[in-house]
């Protein structure tokens, strides 16, 4: 007889792939350097990311401050909670503005040819429109990185 399910196992969830023409260590960059992340993280409406803070060790935590055009400021932080050096971050996330809002993003790394496949998973929304509007930054965000690791690819 199945087990019902967990409400972790209800809440929305959400898995992004992308293929990078560059070598894993470059992508992990992206996500661990507080100055390479700040040149991509945010959907497009973010035009600048004025703090990056991030303390690359389980139990760590990060800290992103993005700002829009029209100066709406979003914060988000979290703690680390797995980490595997061009392979793997696990990392918890909320909201300063709803922080029992809590969920979890997973980032794999595999490498592939000549680049390598990225994976996000972000689980555990608090509802379908948190996962609806973090579909919108997410994408924007992996559009924006790409753009980033191409034009760093061709210098």
């Amino acid at each position: 007889m199945a087990s019902p399910a967990t409400r972790d196992e209800e809440r929305p969830s959400l898995t992004l792939r992308r293929h990078y023409e560059v070598a894993p260590d470059k992508v992990w960059r992206a996500w661990t350097d507080p100055q390479a992340l700040k040149l991509w993280f945010g959907p497009a409406e973010i035009v600048s990311v004025p703090v990056s803070e991030i303390d690359l060790r389980v139990g760590g935590r990060f800290r992103v401050v993005m700002l829009e055009a029209n100066g709406e400021r979003h914060e988000v932080g979290g703690v680390y909670h797995e980490i595997v050096p061009n392979r793997k971050l696990v990392f918890s996330w909320a909201w300063h503005s709803t922080p029992e809002r809590e969920s979890r993003v997973t980032v794999l790394i595999e490498p592939s040819g000549r680049g390598c496949e990225l994976e996000l998973r972000h689980e555990q929304f608090f509802d379908e429109a948190a996962r609806e509007g973090h579909e919108h930054g997410w994408t924007g965000s992996l559009v924006k990185l790409e753009a980033l690791l191409g034009s760093a690819e061709a210098a």
